[in-house]
């Protein structure tokens, strides 16, 4: 089967609080022709496993990266990449990838009132502009 995976699928399948779920989220996964994940997806798993179960950055990291090794994951890798620099610098996930996929659609500089937002991007290379 081909699926599109919402949120709380990846969660339960990380995070584990529901044994029921997480061994059905598991099962599904693994068991699935294609997941499909899309950036918004992405960015709410990012933000449930750091706001409401209080995981480190680095092991959200982590976790995208195993999601990311998968041989039948289909999403938009350069938008996660660089939403995987942004939290490895110390700013947010949606961050990278809103930037990333600004550039995509043709913008040429993420402009924000987010003064972290705006340091972290520059830092790691791409074009910003605090407001």
């Amino acid at each position: 089967m081909k699926i599109t995976v919402d949120t709380n699928i990846l969660v339960r399948a990380v995070v584990h609080d529901d044994k029921r779920q997480a061994d059905l989220a598991a099962r599904l996964l693994r068991g699935a022709e294609l997941i499909a994940v899309a950036l918004p997806c992405l960015c709410e798993f990012v933000w449930v496993l750091r706001r409401v179960y209080g995981f480190p950055a680095s092991d959200v990291a982590a976790a995208l990266r195993t999601l990311l090794a998968a041989q039948n994951l289909e999403t938009d890798r350069p938008a996660v990449e660089l939403g995987l620099a942004m939290l490895e610098a110390g700013g947010d996930f949606a961050d990278g990838a809103i930037a990333y996929e600004g550039r995509w659609l043709g913008g040429e500089t993420f402009v924000s009132f987010d003064r972290k937002a705006v340091e972290k991007l520059i830092r790691i290379g791409e074009s910003a502009e605090l407001v």
